[in-house]
């Protein structure tokens, strides 16, 4: 017969090596198959948290005026105005590292960050500033970008995954550090 008793007992409050290792496979369970899923269905998105793994939206601390001096005539020529940069949601940008979290939404407008997918699913989604909006595709620039990358001009609306809705700062460093130093080289070998 199961003694639940001290199966709580030894979860919650034994301290061996054994107790720390089931805790956090227990951790890594709950996030990945409860939490995780949850946020999903809860804003309405098959990515409710993503790490940004890339300097491409950083205004390397810079503030707004500083920044646009530097980066604003792109955005100018291609008919965004420092006034509706302005009003953009993050429009300091944000840092590698930070997570953002999603919302599942089909209306994309001009200035939001939108995540998406590459063709490669190896790849981990991007996330960038749309800068323009057609019927049935998109495209975006990073902030920290001089220029609309060759695989950001025409983004089909079947690879976008939610839009960037709250920026939870350098948590994303935790799956960085783990994706680089345990899964990269595991992931270069499959490839």
């Amino acid at each position: 017969m199961v003694n639940f008793k001290k199966i709580w007992h030894f979860i919650w409050y034994d301290d061996s090596p054994l107790s720390w290792f089931i805790n956090i496979i227990l951790a890594l369970i709950l996030v990945k198959f409860v939490i995780y899923p949850g946020l999903g269905f809860v804003l309405n998105t098959t990515h409710p948290l993503v790490a940004v793994v890339s300097s491409s939206m950083d205004h390397n601390g810079l503030k707004f005026d500083e920044w646009w001096e530097k980066s604003g005539s792109w955005y100018e020529q291609n008919g965004i105005t420092k006034e509706e940069f302005k009003i953009y949601s993050f429009k300091h940008g944000f840092n590698r590292g930070d997570i953002m979290v999603l919302k599942g939404t089909k209306e994309k407008s001009v200035g939001d960050v939108l995540v998406y997918q590459k063709q490669n699913s190896f790849d981990p989604p991007i996330i960038h500033r749309a800068v323009k909006i057609n019927s049935d595709s998109f495209q975006t620039k990073g902030d920290n970008v001089v220029i609309v990358q060759e695989f950001e001009k025409e983004i089909k609306n079947g690879a976008f995954i939610g839009k960037a809705i709250l920026r939870i700062p350098y948590l994303g460093y935790i799956k960085i550090i783990f994706v680089d130093v345990l899964l990269r080289p595991i992931i270069t070998i499959f490839k």
